[in-house]
């Protein structure tokens, strides 16, 4: 028996007006996810506990059986442990994205925040970039008072790790949840470390706007990467093991370091897809392969695709239409098509780690929609795999208990534990 996880990251929605009062989901052509719901369990879950932050550390946290209520201390030390990079006491990991933030004569803060991603910059164009900015001598020696060292990535998506670090009361803010706002009420506040923070954020824009990188950005009419934002602070984590918890080894599948992480830090095997980016023009191919080879080792894997979160956040709708039918098309169905042609019994269970709102291009830590199929069974229930349906069937109000109904250790119709 196979168990296979599929996250489309973001994908869940509210009705969107442009889509006729339809989501996404709803609208999206899904043929293969609304088969197998037809023959399998659909209901919701919510995976972001009351009173924290709707996000894909704490939904993403849920979904793999660690209780964020518990363990969760931040997103950045999860994604730190993707990297390698050992976190000591007193250290604070920080998320540093690559931001775009207008370019117009006005004083930094009441400069609007354009692009989370700055333009979804990737490669080794972003690495250049943040190595550069902690080589300038204007904004080393801030770094180096503050104690802040960076670990690049090929992505928008930076560690900063700062010793000895006092973030007692701090407030720093997610910015795709702020796009298009003034960066002025958004910066860090709450502690005098904030200031020390903000002061390397005022010193970055000034060494990144006039970059010879931004220029030529520029040029090619896609936005600077003109600035950095810290946010999703931590100190270091240990998570429950998953094999000690469900009695199986696996691996997982993405191309963002935050899934990795949680792999790493619960004992999965963190897989890399050449050519997978966590936007839109992904190697889903790579990713179905790879999957097939975990199988072969493993009882489980699990395939996360970001790509309809990144959309939703860029303010395209055909982009998150386009990735929710490429998941659809490009993932589920011929990774079902494979299993089943080789007589392989196996366990599906899909869904949205969290909603990412059209209407707002932001998280919101409603319930999502899940989809559990078993290709021994017909539940017989007619349904698609759409919010509409899930609110009709089974609602499960904990994340954490997804794990146990996907191994047959708990009986979500029943609403009881197996074993």
């Amino acid at each position: 028996m196979k168990y296979i996880l599929v996250i489309g990251d973001g994908m869940a929605d509210n009705p969107v007006e442009a889509l006729g009062g339809k989501t996404p989901l709803q609208y999206a052509r899904i043929p293969a996810m609304d088969a197998l719901a037809s023959k399998g369990i659909v209901g919701s879950v919510l995976n972001v506990p009351d009173g924290l932050p709707a996000g894909s550390d704490t939904a993403i946290l849920s979904i793999f059986g660690c209780d964020p209520r518990v363990c969760y201390t931040g997103r950045a030390p999860l994604e730190a442990a993707a990297g390698g990079i050992g976190l000591q006491p007193g250290d604070v990991a920080y998320r540093c994205n690559m931001v775009a933030y207008e370019d117009a004569d006005i004083p930094f803060e009441e400069k609007r925040i354009l692009s989370h991603s700055a333009g979804s910059i990737e490669g080794e164009e972003s690495a250049q970039l943040v190595r550069e900015l902690w080589n300038d001598p204007r904004f080393r020696v801030l770094a180096d008072r503050a104690g802040m060292t960076v670990y690049p990535s090929l992505s928008f998506r930076h560690i900063a790790v700062q010793k000895s670090a006092d973030i007692k009361g701090i407030i720093l803010i997610p910015p795709h949840d702020h796009l298009g706002e003034e960066i002025g009420p958004l910066l860090p506040a709450g502690c005098d470390n904030a200031d020390v923070l903000r002061g390397l954020m005022v010193k970055a824009h000034e060494v990144l706007d006039l970059h010879p990188l931004n220029q030529k950005r520029r040029t090619e009419g896609k936005l600077p990467a003109n600035g950095i934002w810290f946010w999703a602070e931590g100190t270091a984590v240990t998570l429950p093991q998953f094999q000690k918890a469900y009695g199986k080894t696996g691996g997982v599948i993405s191309a963002v370091p935050l899934c990795h992480g949680i792999a790493s830090l619960v004992g999965l095997e963190p897989v890399t897809v050449e050519g997978a980016t966590g936007e839109l023009e992904t190697n889903y191919e790579g990713k179905v392969h790879a999957a097939l080879g975990v199988l072969q080792k493993h009882d489980f894997v699990a395939i996360h695709v970001e790509a309809p979160d990144e959309c939703t956040h860029n303010g395209d709708l055909k982009g998150k239409l386009q990735a929710i039918e490429w998941l659809d098309s490009r993932v589920i169905l011929p990774l079902t098509e494979k299993l089943s042609g080789q007589g392989i019994p196996y366990r599906l269970l899909i869904l949205s780690d969290h909603k990412t709102l059209t209407a707002t291009r932001g998280h919101d830590g409603d319930p999502v929609p899940f989809l559990l199929y078993d290709s021994r069974k017909n539940e017989g229930t007619g349904r698609t795999y759409s919010e509409k349906d899930g609110g009709h069937g089974p609602y499960i109000g904990a994340g954490i208990d997804l794990m146990g109904m996907l191994f047959e250790q708990y009986d979500v119709l029943n609403r009881k534990r197996l074993r």
